[in-house]
């Protein structure tokens, strides 16, 4: 629970700069703390990690985007921002939720960069 929590508080705290990099460090933390010792952490935490990972991919595509055509593409990227941010948001409080349970919970859309 605490690895799904840390990236929601690490992308709070850390939102004004660097473009949110704290959603990284939370779950990281734990990972490497916890991965030989207790095994739901260690798929917990690699889940929080790599759903964050492909958020920060996302962003950085539509950023990207915004940049490529000189500020005409905020129209569409502006409120796709928006969507992932929200979506960001509230699977981040269903995992960490379902963890809470007990529950192994699968981010969808998610890159295994990590395994």
């Amino acid at each position: 629970m605490f690895a799904h929590l840390s990236s929601l508080l690490g992308g709070l705290l850390t939102t004004a700069w660097g473009g949110s990099l704290g959603c990284f460090i939370g779950p990281l933390v734990i990972w490497l703390v916890k991965k030989d010792t207790m095994p739901f952490v260690d798929d917990q935490a690699k889940e929080a990690l790599n759903f964050n990972i492909t958020v920060a991919i996302i962003f950085l595509v539509l950023f990207l985007m915004t940049i490529f055509t000189l500020g005409i593409g905020i129209i569409i990227t502006g409120p796709l921002f928006v969507v992932v941010g929200i979506a960001w948001l509230v699977l981040t409080i269903i995992a960490a939720i379902k963890a809470n349970e007990g529950v192994a919970y699968r981010y969808p859309l998610t890159l295994r960069l990590i395994k």
